[in-house]
C-alpha cells in the first residue's frame, strides 16, 4: 500500500507544478496574451504535442529536468510591444498573469487542507490550529522518530516509523506505550533486563526481544557528545484529528500558521548564511531528492500525511514565488513595478541580465541542495 501512496504523492507533487503554470496559462489567454509553450519540467525536451485552439495554438511539452515547469508567453520581455505579446499588455493584466500561479498554489493548498481536515489531518506542528468544538481524534499512535545506531533497538531490527505498542519483561505482562513520555519511564524501569517490545509495521504486529542498556551505561553517557537511551529510540506522537463544518476554517488557520513558520524558517536560513553557517542553512531546505524521501517515508503513515505534505509544498511554492527573487514570479513583478514607479524604460538587455543571472543562481542553488540531499538521505 505504501508504494501506491508514494506514487500518489509524486503524482500530486508534479500536479502542483501543472496547477501553478495553469494559472499563468489561463490568465494570460484571458487577457489576450498568446501562449507559445506549456512545459512540464525544464528542457531538454522529451516530448512535444502541438495543441490547436480558438485562442491560439501552442506547444505542450514534457521535459527532462524536474525543476518545476513553465509557460512561455509571446514577447515575455517588457520591451516587446508586438500585438499579443506579454510586453504589450497593460500593467494590471501583467500583474494578474504574474500572480496567477501563486493564486493557484494558495487555492490548491486551501482545498487540500480542507479535504484533509474532513478525513483526518495529522498534527505536525506545535499548537496546530483546530476548532475544538468540531474536532474528533480518530487515530493516535506513538512512532519511532529516530533509531540510535548500535543501540538495542537497532540491533533488534526496529525502524523509523514503526508504531510502538507495548513493552514488558520477556514472557510477562506488557505495559502499553500511550505517550512519548511514557517510554523513557518504562525503559528506565527495566534497565539492563531482557524485554519484549511489541510494535506495528505495515499493518502487521510483531515482537522484538532485546536487552536494554544498563542504568550505569546510560548515566555514563550523559556528559558525552553522544548520550544514550535505554532502548535507543526517539518516540514521537502521531495523531489524526477530523473536522466537519469547520474544515475550511481549519484550512485557513493552518495556512496562516504555516506561512508564519515558513517566513521564520527563511529568516533562520538567511541568518545562518550571514554567519557563514552554510552547512546549517543547507540542512533546512530540500529539493526534489529530499521531497522524494519525505514522501517515501510519509507513505508509511497513510494518505492523510501525504496530502498534508503536498499542501505544505503548494503553500511554500506560493510563498517563494511572491518573494522578489529574480527569475521567479515575484522577482519579475518587483522589477516591472520598480521600473514603472521610477518611470524609466526597462530595456531588453537589463531585463535579460536581471532574470538570466537569477536563473543561473537558482540552478546553482538547486544543484547544491540536490548534492546536500543526496549526502543527507543516502
Amino acid at each position: 500500500m505504501h508504494i501506491l501512496l508514494l506514487i500518489l504523492g509524486l503524482i500530486l507533487f508534479i500536479s502542483l507544478v501543472v496547477v501553478h503554470e495553469l494559472g499563468h496559462f489561463i490568465v494570460a489567454r484571458r487577457n489576450g496574451v498568446e501562449v507559445e509553450e506549456f512545459g512540464i519540467f525544464f528542457p531538454p525536451r522529451i516530448w512535444k504535442k502541438r495543441i490547436k485552439s480558438k485562442k491560439g495554438d501552442y506547444d505542450f511539452t514534457i521535459n527532462a529536468l524536474p525543476l518545476g515547469g513553465f509557460v512561455k508567453l509571446k514577447g515575455e520581455l517588457d520591451s516587446d510591444t508586438s500585438p499579443g505579446s506579454f510586453g504589450a499588455a497593460k500593467l494590471w493584466p501583467k500583474v494578474k498573469i504574474m500572480l496567477a500561479g501563486v493564486t493557484m498554489n494558495l487555492l490548491a493548498a486551501f482545498v487540500i487542507l480542507t479535504f484533509t481536515a474532513l478525513v483526518g489531518i495529522p498534527k505536525l506542528i506545535d499548537k496546530q490550529f483546530t476548532v475544538n468544538s468540531d474536532t474528533r481524534l480518530t487515530k493516535h499512535a506513538i512512532l519511532i522518530g529516530y533509531v540510535d545506531p548500535h543501540s538495542p533497538a537497532q540491533q533488534a531490527g526496529l525502524r523509523v516509523r514503526d508504531q510502538l505498542i507495548s513493552i514488558g519483561l520477556s514472557g510477562q505482562s506488557q505495559n502499553t506505550i500511550n505517550t512519548p513520555e511514557s517510554l523513557p519511564k518504562l525503559t528506565r524501569l527495566y534497565a539492563g533486563k531482557d524485554v519484549e517490545v511489541r510494535y506495528q509495521r505495515n499493518d502487521k504486529i510483531s515482537s522484538a526481544i532485546l536487552r536494554l542498556r544498563s542504568t550505569q551505561e546510560v548515566d555514563n553517557s550523559k556528559n558525552t557528545n553522544e548520550p544514550k537511551g535505554y532502548l535507543g529510540v526517539s518516540p514521537t506522537e502521531y495523531a489524526l484529528r477530523r473536522s466537519t463544518w469547520s474544515a475550511p476554517i481549519v484550512a485557513g488557520g493552518l495556512i496562516e500558521q504555516l506561512t508564519e513558520l515558513t517566513f521564520q524558517g527563511l529568516g533562520t536560513i538567511i541568518a545562518n548564511l550571514f554567519r557563514g553557517n552554510v552547512h546549517e542553512a543547507s540542512q533546512q531546505v530540500s529539493g526534489p531528492v529530499g521531497i522524494y524521501v519525505i514522501l517515501r517515508d510519509g507513505s508509511l503513515l497513510g494518505y492523510q500525511f501525504i496530502l498534508m505534505i503536498i499542501a505544505i509544498i503548494s503553500l511554500t511554492l506560493a510563498i517563494m514565488n511572491v518573494l522578489p527573487i529574480p527569475a521567479l514570479d515575484g522577482g519579475r513583478l518587483f522589477v516591472t513595478l520598480a521600473f514603472r514607479i521610477s518611470k524609466k524604460p526597462l530595456s531588453q538587455r537589463t531585463e535579460e541580465l536581471i532574470h538570466g543571472t537569477g536563473f543561473v543562481l537558482l540552478l546553482a542553488l538547486f544543484a547544491l541542495i540536490t548534492f546536500v540531499d543526496v549526502g543527507r538521505f543516502f
